[in-house]
């Protein structure tokens, strides 16, 4: 029996990493507005699935387009970067 797809919701406020949890072919990723991020409710509601980028303490966050382009690649990476060569 196969695992039903995960959502990883990308945050700030995130207690792991985007490096603890396992990717798995399938899963998929949210990423909020990058004026709001994703609504606290969604997040209070799924605290394993929340990832966050390490960052020092004086920056806010990363801009959207690099989050997701951190995030996906170490996701692509875990599952050995399938169709890529």
């Amino acid at each position: 029996m196969t695992e039903r797809p995960k959502i990883f919701y990308a945050t700030t406020k995130a207690s792991h990493r985007h490096t603890d949890v396992t990717y798995r072919d399938g899963d998929y990723i949210m990423f909020g507005k990058e004026s709001a991020g994703i609504p606290e409710d969604i997040l209070f509601k799924h605290p394993e699935e929340c990832i966050r980028i390490p960052m020092r303490d004086e920056g806010r966050s990363l801009n959207l387009s690099n989050s997701a382009a951190i995030i996906l690649y170490e996701a692509l990476r875990q599952t050995d970067y399938p169709g890529l060569r």
